[in-house]
């Protein structure tokens, strides 16, 4: 379906984003990665990638937090693959703290990367889907851009942010042939989560079983996780002739915890 379609991916050398890159890359979608991570790593999974789904694979290791690199990132894709006709802006930090402990460092690290970084792709890539008049821009949000959590003020602000920007981008391409939405996902098992219940297992003495459930039941009530597939699917929707229509959506994937 997306044959001959180019796709950037923000944070896409492991968890949800890589779910996604995989998924767009399933639908024939050449792929620009970006992550940080060690390079053989990093390497062996471009050249997977290319090899599994018959695709171009190119990598760019844009820091998000620099507006610089973020154009540059662009501006290689379309030299490397040819076009940019979709972005993912995917990538993403999180610090907790109460406000008034809250590090301005911190602060200003999750809006750079999280919020920023997704308005610095869209700047760069919107003249050439203009000029294509075609175009998929998807912001990876949270169910946090949609309601809050205690000690998460910076990425609660940057999410709510995203998804505002969503909407501004969908009536400014309103009658266009892009298309801008946001998918606000739940609790997703990546191996950042995982390793975080693995943690609360040990530090409770509780089953990993056990400490799954008690992540999930304070927030998430279907009880079970998200998984990148369904984000990586959900995105090539999104992608479709289907999706033409749907513009300035804000899509829970997050088993019923803003339906509270």
């Amino acid at each position: 379906m997306l044959k001959g379609k180019n796709a950037i991916v923000t944070g896409s050398t492991s968890g949800i984003g890589l779910g996604i890159a995989r998924s767009l890359a399933g639908a024939g979608a050449n792929l620009m990665l970006n992550g940080f991570g060690d390079a053989a790593q990093i390497e062996a999974l471009h050249a997977g990638l290319a090899r599994e789904f018959g695709v171009k694979v190119g990598y760019s290791g844009a820091d998000m937090s620099k507006p610089d690199q973020i154009h540059a990132m662009v501006a290689a894709a379309v030299k490397e693959l040819g076009s940019a006709d979709i972005l993912v802006n995917n990538a993403g930090i999180q610090h907790t703290a109460p406000v008034e402990s809250f590090p301005p460092e911190r602060w200003d690290a999750v809006i750079a990367i999280n919020l920023s970084s997704a308005f610095h792709g869209i700047q760069a890539i919107l003249p050439g889907m203009k000029a294509r008049n075609w175009g998929r821009i998807i912001n990876i949000a949270s169910v946090h851009g949609l309601v809050a959590s205690t000690e998460k003020v910076a990425y609660v602000a940057a999410k709510h942010g995203m998804i505002g920007m969503t909407k501004v981008v969908a009536l400014e391409t309103a009658k266009t042939g892009i298309t801008c939405n946001a998918i606000c996902p739940g609790w997703v098992l990546t191996p950042l989560v995982q390793k975080q219940i693995d943690d609360r297992a040990q530090r409770e003495g509780i089953t990993v079983a056990q400490a799954k459930a008690e992540l999930l039941g304070e927030k998430q009530p279907s009880g079970e996780f998200a998984t990148p597939e369904q984000m990586g699917a959900l995105c090539v929707f999104l992608c479709s002739d289907a999706a033409a229509q749907m513009r300035g959506a804000a899509l829970p994937v997050d088993g019923a915890w803003v339906a509270q």
